[in-house]
């Protein structure tokens, strides 16, 4: 055999497998007896748990059929979506405005949005409601006049002007500001400096600098925080239901104390919350994403596993 056909057979066979070569680098999955052994009893733990309360006949799934969409009930979830997004908005405008006095170079206003971020996060929210509630017996009047003791030009009687709703709008809105002024603070400490002292060097005015230059590239940081704390607010606004806020619980409670059908009557609320939950989540999914083009980043996680993550309880003591 001579040179020629030699090289020839030997391109011909396969070389033999090394550790260098792609098939000695494929990954092998190894059977895993035990993972699919706790899948089983995991699937099996949830079927016998949906059949329990499927079949459960203290449940009252009738009771729970006949008041999903009574009127008074809608009427609490038109309340809960209200103070939701009133709440929320009000939050967003303090959040800013308090963010933008942290970062200012005047000690004064530093000090005093250390102050209500101080104060507003480090109280319960529960006893925040109470006080707004019952801030008449510190003011029996509200007015506008000459301060330090001067004549009032105008008074309203504080009871007739704090309702319940406007307690329980007081409590959240000012509450979430504090919480949102930490949020938008880091969005903007998260933006480059070099920016802003590029455009100042164009001859923008501070306030035009955060407005075309600061905040549009903060938003992409702070949107993802800000849609869970609206999904975390839909459910914090059960607790106005301890000062007759006429919220989605409190109309639940009602109902139920004249009919006793007290675990129904929950059921009912659970089910709008989480349908709320679900709706506010989605939103949130496609907003991030929309924020996140440009920057080559996409939004963490699937659709279903996001829905997943804010379906569960957050906790209402803040």
């Amino acid at each position: 055999m001579d040179r020629t056909t030699d090289q020839r057979v030997r391109a011909a066979d396969p070389a033999p497998a090394g550790p260098d070569t792609p098939q000695a680098n494929r990954i092998s999955h190894p059977v895993r007896p035990g993972r699919w052994l706790a899948a089983g009893v995991v699937a099996l733990v949830l079927v016998w748990l949906g059949w329990s309360i499927a079949v459960n006949p203290n449940l009252h799934w009738d009771i729970v059929v006949d008041y999903q969409f009574d009127s008074v009930i809608l009427e609490g979830l038109w309340v809960t979506i209200q103070l939701t997004v009133a709440s929320m908005l009000i939050g967003v405008v303090l959040g800013v405005v308090v963010a933008l006095m942290q970062i200012s170079e005047s000690r004064i206003l530093r000090t005093g949005a250390t102050a209500y971020v101080w104060f507003f996060r480090g109280t319960p929210l529960l006893v925040q409601l109470i006080f707004w509630f019952n801030i008449a017996l510190i003011f029996p009047e509200i007015g506008l006049g000459v301060p330090f003791g001067g004549p009032k030009l105008v008074t309203w009687e504080t009871n007739a002007l704090v309702t319940g709703f406007v307690a329980a709008l007081l409590g959240l809105s000012i509450n979430e500001g504090a919480y949102m002024s930490e949020i938008v603070r880091a969005g903007l400490r998260a933006v480059d400096p070099g920016q802003q002292e590029a455009a100042a060097a164009l001859g923008m005015s501070r306030a035009k600098i955060m407005r075309r230059v600061v905040l549009p590239q903060a938003m992409r940081i702070i949107v993802p925080p800000t849609g869970n704390q609206f999904i975390s607010m839909l459910k914090t606004t059960s607790l106005v239901s301890v000062i007759a806020g006429a919220d989605l619980l409190t109309v639940a409670q009602r109902l139920y104390l004249t009919n006793f059908e007290v675990i129904a009557l929950l059921i009912v609320a659970s089910i709008w919350y989480l349908v709320l939950t679900t709706v506010a989540t989605i939103g949130q999914y496609f907003l991030e994403r929309r924020f996140s083009r440009g920057f080559g980043t996409t939004v963490p996680g699937t659709l279903r596993g996001r829905i997943g993550r804010n379906l569960r309880f957050t906790g209402t003591a803040r």
